[in-house]
């Protein structure tokens, strides 16, 4: 598939999932390398029983096709000079931590084809979707290997400026705790109407997960199976009428996305 290996740096949460995602979709494990020092036990075996190469620290004589930094951002002063002796001229390095920017990939790594990513936790699970977006010079080559080295943990939406990758931080990045954060208050309403708290969240928790479920299988926009569950003059329309109103559900997600917004912007400032 690549004419080097792909190196992984960081197994962790994320970096790992990609790592399972990769061996499930027939890349060969001898192609794979990692580089940590201390991966997790679950990843250690993962990598063993596969075959992985492990590296505790860059390697000498090491050039990958693709780079894949999967670090904390606040690692990544320390990370990223080591890592270009790994970079080559059809090197594409792909940078999943959020708030570091292409211009300080550029910075440590040269003049290099650079995807700066946002995926999220779902990942974790193959359900993921990764928001993404590259510096020029990625060529068409590069872009299809980061698709598909991206696309096993769910889908990817490229788009077309760095500051957008902001707002895919706001909305799909940090994302899944306004879900979570919402099966609690669905949870946290249901004991104040009188149900057995641990009923109430047992509730809460599957209709958000079967409502996502239908929502990922269904052809059909929200709003049109919104509707489909909503009978005029219904209990679902008497909520509706509180959510929606103004000063609503809509107003607190726009004051939401513009905060975490400003706030991944203000992290790629100092990155």
């Amino acid at each position: 598939m690549t004419s080097g290996p792909v190196v992984l740096v960081g197994a962790g949460n994320m970096g790992g999932a990609m790592m399972r995602g990769w061996l499930a979709s027939g890349i060969s494990p001898d192609s794979i390398a990692v580089i940590d020092p201390s991966p997790s036990p679950a990843i250690a075996q993962m990598m063993a029983e596969n075959g992985v190469v492990h590296h505790a620290t860059v390697p000498k004589d090491l050039v990958a096709s693709a780079l894949i930094v999967a670090v904390k951002p606040q690692m990544m002063g320390t990370v990223l000079p080591a890592l270009k002796p790994v970079t080559g001229p059809d090197t594409v390095c792909i940078s999943i931590a959020a708030g570091t920017t292409i211009e300080t990939l550029s910075r440590h790594l040269g003049k290099v084809a650079i995807v700066r990513t946002m995926p999220n936790t779902p990942a974790m699970v193959g359900r993921g979707i990764t928001g993404a977006v590259t510096n020029g010079n990625v060529s068409a080559k590069q872009h299809d290997l980061a698709q598909s080295l991206l696309e096993v943990c769910g889908p990817v939406e490229w788009v077309e400026t760095e500051d957008q990758i902001d707002a895919v931080t706001a909305v799909s990045g940090s994302g899944p705790a306004y879900i979570y954060y919402l099966a609690e208050c669905m949870a946290e309403a249901g004991r104040k109407a009188g149900l057995d708290a641990d009923l109430a969240m047992r509730l809460a928790r599957a209709t958000v997960a079967g409502a996502g479920e239908l929502l990922h299988r269904s052809d059909e926009d929200a709003s049109i199976l919104r509707k489909n569950v909503t009978s005029p003059g219904g209990t679902t329309a008497a909520a509706l009428d509180v959510l929606m109103r103004d000063g609503g559900m809509q107003r607190i997600f726009d004051e939401a996305i513009a905060a975490a917004k400003k706030r991944a912007h203000e992290l790629a400032e100092h990155g």
